[in-house]
């Protein structure tokens, strides 16, 4: 299987040399890596030109103009000519056996459609600072999924040809572009946690997900959340009614409030515990 590494950059060059780095280390050989510039500055460019011009598996694109984090890393999947295909931030890092316990999952396990593992977070200079606590193995196959609160993240891996299949990344989003594909994954098969710290997180001034933006997140996030609802032809949610047409995020959210309850979370886990035997 050939793995495509899908990295969308955007002026965050000057982190770049140690995911750089992550990668060339890989235990798994046959990989490619993608990178979609997304209208950085001339100067950024360079940089990251510069650390992969003598690596041919590094392929280096650029949109015309700044389109946006959807749009960028829905044609990144478009450029990548890879079985299996997974996003890393150019400021961030993968430990050096990432890639190859996720494609060991893909080739055990036909059903699995998506992978995820462990994170660690970690400083400006990528030091480690605390795991992320939340991650374990999700119900399969459950239409009231929605990832929320959350499980599935970095690092995700996951089939191309089963992507194709989907709607596909909407790439008007603007944030939670990565919530969006994967609902739409969950949708198409078996989704499999990998218990293992596999993707080193930097947190800095300049991260998309640190800055400003992150205000907008739950907006767009409730949007991705309702949208699966009208995909999975959902019209309740624990006896109440959802809406046909998006109003605002606080009457999605509203709605999944009791999947924080000590009774539902229990029950959750014996599904969970059920489904490791079958």
């Amino acid at each position: 299987m050939k793995f495509s590494i899908l990295i969308a950059h955007f002026n965050n060059a000057i982190y770049f040399k140690e995911c750089f780095d992550s990668l060339v280390a890989q235990t798994y050989p046959n990989w490619e890596a993608i990178i979609l510039d997304d209208g950085s500055r001339q100067e950024e460019s360079s940089i990251i030109k510069d650390i992969i011009k003598e690596d041919s598996r590094f392929k280096y694109f650029t949109n015309s103009r700044n389109e946006g984090v959807g749009f960028t890393k829905s044609k990144l999947i478009e450029l990548a000519t890879g079985d299996i295909l997974g996003y890393v931030d150019p400021d961030d890092a993968l430990f050096s056996s990432a890639i190859e316990k996720s494609i060991d999952v893909f080739e055990k396990n036909k059903k699995a459609v998506l992978t995820y593992s462990r994170l660690i977070f970690c400083d400006k200079d990528l030091k480690p600072l605390a795991p992320f606590q939340s991650p374990m193995q999700v119900e399969n196959h459950n239409p009231y999924f929605f990832n929320c609160p959350i499980q599935i993240n970095h690092f995700v891996c996951f089939r191309k040809d089963i992507y194709e299949t989907t709607e596909k990344i909407n790439p008007d989003l603007k944030i939670s572009e990565d919530q969006d594909l994967y609902l739409k994954m969950y949708e198409k098969g078996d989704v499999a946690f990998i218990n293992d710290t596999n993707y080193l997180y930097r947190t800095h001034a300049g991260g998309i997900s640190q800055n400003e933006n992150k205000e907008k997140s739950y907006d767009y996030w409730g949007k991705v959340i309702w949208s699966a609802m009208q995909r999975r032809g959902l019209t309740t949610i624990n006896g109440k009614k959802i809406p046909t047409t998006f109003t605002s995020s606080q009457e999605i959210f509203k709605l999944l409030k009791y999947q924080n309850s000590i009774s539902y979370r229990i029950r959750k886990r014996l599904k969970i515990i059920l489904q490791s035997f079958s």
